[in-house]
């Protein structure tokens, strides 16, 4: 049993998790300050992937990254990469699809901050950069790892926007999704049905890990 989709599988979700941990909590701090008209939109704007079908969140990062399209050619002429139809294209389109998970979560997990517990730190002249490390961060990191958690387990079944972008090929692109779907395609139902079981034990992992984060916030929560 080749298990080349099960590592390219957790390799594209590690990686997509890590960038939009960042980019999601920095998006998610900085909005829930904003006005509410500003937020809504915001709000709109960067939510729209997870309510689009997969499908269509690929066929428009084809329409951008494409060999013929405007960024694709560019990164073609100038570096000679192409930036569709190999492993770490899937990368592109499971960020994206995730994307939302862990900006609303941590955008939620900002909202219930205690904002006079920043306050307080300011009067002692901490900096920003201090407050937001050590009081803001600490206080919310329940919800913004739920986040992760839940945007890996998500990015790691990702199917219809990694089909459109990366396609399939065995050793190179295959992920879980795509090769249960390949193998059910051509008759190997027996080989589709592990990597079927092997995707739920994943998935019903990451939901122990949440439930238990949130036993644990619950529990500290009555402690309190």
């Amino acid at each position: 049993m080749d298990m080349y989709p099960l590592y390219n599988s957790m390799r594209i979700a590690g990686i997509s998790t890590a960038i939009i941990f960042v980019t999601g909590i920095a998006a998610a701090y900085y909005i829930a300050k904003l006005p509410r008209v500003i937020k809504g939109i915001l709000d709109c704007i960067l939510t729209l992937p997870l309510v689009l079908p997969p499908t269509v969140v690929g066929y428009l990062l084809l329409r951008l990254l494409g060999p013929r399209r405007p960024v694709g050619e560019w990164f073609l002429n100038t570096f000679g990469i192409k930036l569709t139809m190999n492993w770490w294209s899937a990368v592109f389109a499971t960020s994206v699809v995730i994307f939302p998970l862990m900006y609303r979560t941590a955008r939620g997990a900002f909202e219930a901050f205690d904002e006079t517990l920043a306050q307080a730190g300011a009067t002692l002249g901490l900096s920003n950069a201090y407050i937001f490390f050590r009081i803001t961060m600490p206080y919310c990191r329940t919800g913004i790892t739920a986040g992760a958690v839940l945007a890996f387990a998500r990015a790691l079944g990702e199917y219809g926007a990694t089909t459109m972008i990366a396609g399939y090929t065995p050793g190179k692109t295959a992920t879980i999704s795509t090769t249960v779907y390949q193998l059910w395609r051509t008759g190997n139902d027996a080989l589709a049905l592990k990597w079927v079981l092997i995707n739920m034990a994943i998935s019903a992992a990451v939901l122990l890990v949440i439930n238990l984060m949130e036993g644990r916030k619950s529990g500290a929560l009555s402690g309190t």
